[in-house]
């Protein structure tokens, strides 16, 4: 039985209530009257339930669909604006003891090296990221408890933000590692990480027992209510998402809904970050043996009804995207992306080729420079920010929702994106970005929407920047 309020799984998702649901938005896909009466709910800005937006994301009628994407972009840009923030995935390590038929990292996979990484070697690692100008990462290891114990990753995440190379430092770290108990979130609270990331993979409870038919993620229920033991170890900002192409799109992105409902209703406070990975091809496995896996086309409407559906969340997207995927979504809800991005274990200070990545996760489509899509965000005209000022100022969980839904969010993180990349353009930027770069800030500034007090402090931290000083924030 559905129950939104429920502690366990198979009630928040319920089997019966996405059917149910995937069955009411394909008996109305072409029905007019409720789909305007959709749209003029989601105009509000107040998102949709799960049923409503599987409405909008079966919708066949090409003048509404246009409406939709219409609205996608105006919702993305109340929210979030023209800011795009930037990360980098740091793998750890890639020993894991699970059997996921979809990762190259399953425990039966004998042929790939398994790499752990010491401290030192995270150090070289995180001094590479930070030569590139990253501020901020989302740490990734496979599931081992003796190779991976909490204990590393605690470490891992000390050496992190111990290290301040040149001008250089890490100022948030994220951390995707497989769900755990109450008393680790809590001690990755303690840590200081920013989100706590965990992909849900799928959704189907059926499927999801057949693609990891050995190790602690077999557990479904352990698996999906991991979100519900961060939130009540303290750590109030979590990334949800689902791995496109393992079943049906339709019932990931309905059940996808119903678990960012459930966080908003039990906690008050919905995901702070959904992501939309799409299944690629890595080191044994092949994507192509998966049959549902989704066009471009229908992609751009998931994540067009996600952003319509869940205005206050942040979107992520990948270098497992390509450039030309990558720009098409930016403007229809993506608010977060990769750049420069390894997904080798050591890959960046070893600075793998393609060749080389024999412990890599998967291909990477996108494999430009930080700098290069740096440059190219700025000149399809947004500003890159590499800001993490709410975490570090305690605008976390339930307050930054609150300012976030009140659309006031823009007061704090447009004058801190600019302060961030006039950093970036000063210590790590070409010639032909830093030249875009300055362009944009000034016409950026003249635009700014902040109090007079913000605009005139963002001006003197821009001039301060210049002259050697760093780390400002509003």
């Amino acid at each position: 039985m559905y129950d939104v309020n429920s502690p366990h799984a198979d009630d928040f998702i319920d089997n019966g209530e996405v059917l149910e649901s995937l069955k009411f938005a394909n008996d109305n896909k072409n029905n007019v009257e409720l789909i305007d009466k959709i749209l003029e709910k989601a105009k509000k800005g107040n998102g949709l339930s799960h049923r409503e937006a599987a409405v909008l994301l079966d919708c066949e009628i090409p003048e509404k669909n246009e409406e939709i994407f219409a609205l996608a972009k105006k919702i993305k840009q109340d929210y979030y604006g023209n800011r795009i923030v930037l990360f980098a995935p740091l793998y750890l390590s890639n020993y894991c003891v699970n059997g996921c038929v979809y990762c190259p990292y399953h425990a039966k996979n004998k042929h790939i090296p398994r790499k752990k990484m010491t401290q030192d070697e995270i150090k070289k690692e995180v001094i590479a990221l930070q030569d590139m100008g990253h501020k901020r990462l989302a740490l990734e290891t496979g599931e081992d408890p003796v190779n991976n114990p909490i204990e590393y990753v605690l470490d891992s995440i000390k050496t992190i933000y111990s290290i301040k190379h040149k001008n250089g430092a890490i100022r948030r770290v994220n951390v995707n590692i497989a769900a755990t108990t109450v008393e680790n979130y809590r001690k990755l609270k303690d840590a200081g990480i920013g989100t706590y990331i965990l992909f849900q993979e799928t959704y189907d409870k059926q499927r999801y027992e057949k693609l990891h038919p050995t190790g602690p993620k077999h557990n479904y229920a352990y698996h999906t209510e991991a979100m519900d033991r961060a939130m009540q170890g303290g750590i109030d900002d979590v990334g949800m998402g689902v791995l496109f192409g393992l079943s049906t799109y339709r019932y990931e992105f309905s059940a996808l809904l119903m678990h960012a409902q459930h966080l908003e209703s039990v906690y008050g406070v919905g995901p702070h970050t959904i992501s939309v990975p799409r299944i690629r091809k890595a080191d044994d496995i092949d994507p192509n043996t998966f049959e549902n896996g989704i066009d471009d086309d229908t992609f751009a409407k998931i994540v067009a009804c996600i952003r319509i559906a869940v205005p206050y969340t942040g979107m992520i997207i990948s270098t497992r995207e390509s450039k030309k995927c990558r720009e098409r979504l930016l403007e229809l809800g993506i608010s977060q992306i990769s750049g420069g991005s390894k997904t080798s274990v050591g890959g960046y200070a070893n600075n793998f080729n393609e060749s080389d990545e024999d412990t890599s996760q998967f291909d990477v489509e996108d494999r430009r420079s930080l700098d290069e899509v740096i440059c190219w965000l700025m000149e399809l005209g947004y500003v890159p920010s590499f800001c993490t000022a709410c975490y570090r100022q305690g605008r976390t969980g339930e307050r930054f929702m609150d300012i976030c839904k009140s659309k006031q969010i823009h007061n704090f993180c447009h004058p801190n994106a600019l302060i961030t990349l006039k950093e970036f353009l000063n210590d790590y930027a070409s010639e032909k970005t830093k030249k875009v770069g300055e362009t944009l800030i000034k016409s950026e500034l003249l635009t700014l929407e902040s109090p007079k007090e913000i605009k005139e402090k963002t001006a003197l931290y821009l001039e301060k920047i210049d002259n050697g000083a760093r780390d400002f924030r509003f």
